[in-house]
């Protein structure tokens, strides 16, 4: 205390001293300034680190952002893309489809055709067996009947004067079958 006491007694020139002021108006502004200075120049340096990891810490969040949503317009473009190829496949599997349904409808009308044409064909074909049966069964009822009936009249008939004449006529034919 006494250094202090003899700073306050010192004076420089025509009665002005050098020393601690203690009037409190005049030293307040003083030691402010002084105490603002200390403070802007220590804790200055420690505020300029703060706000500088503060805005590395920002402009890592930034950069992390900008790539999360990168990579989530990636993942939209790629979705956007199976789905365009789903839709895509999905047509061509409709129109397959449609094309198979097609084909298998003419097939199954061609069948169809076919099968009527055969059924038509075998129809046909029965008619006309029939129809040759009946020829036949009439042909043979036909000549069983006029057999029947030259038995009845040859037997009538058949005496020797009319076999006689047979033999004559039969003998005639072969003389001029000679000749």
């Amino acid at each position: 205390m006494t250094l202090l006491f003899d700073l306050t007694n010192l004076t420089i020139g025509h009665g002005h001293g050098f020393g601690i002021n203690t009037n409190i108006l005049e030293t307040n502004v003083i030691n402010l300034a002084v105490v603002i200075g200390v403070v802007v120049t220590f804790v200055g340096d420690a505020l300029k680190s703060l706000l500088e990891n503060r805005r590395q810490a920002i402009l890592n969040n930034l950069k992390e952002a900008d790539q999360k949503a990168f990579e989530a317009q990636e993942r939209l473009n790629q979705a956007k893309t199976a789905l365009n190829d789903a839709i895509k496949k999905a047509e061509m599997i409709k129109q397959q489809s449609f094309t198979a349904a097609e084909q298998e409808s003419q097939q199954v009308i061609r069948q169809t055709q076919e099968e009527l044409q055969r059924l038509e064909q075998t129809k046909q074909d029965t008619i006309q067996l029939q129809r040759q049966r009946a020829i036949q069964q009439l042909s043979q009822q036909v000549i069983t009947l006029a057999l029947s009936q030259v038995k009845a009249k040859l037997t009538k008939r058949l005496d020797v004067s009319f076999h006689n004449s047979v033999n004559q006529f039969h003998i005639v034919l072969l003389t001029n079958y000679k000749a």
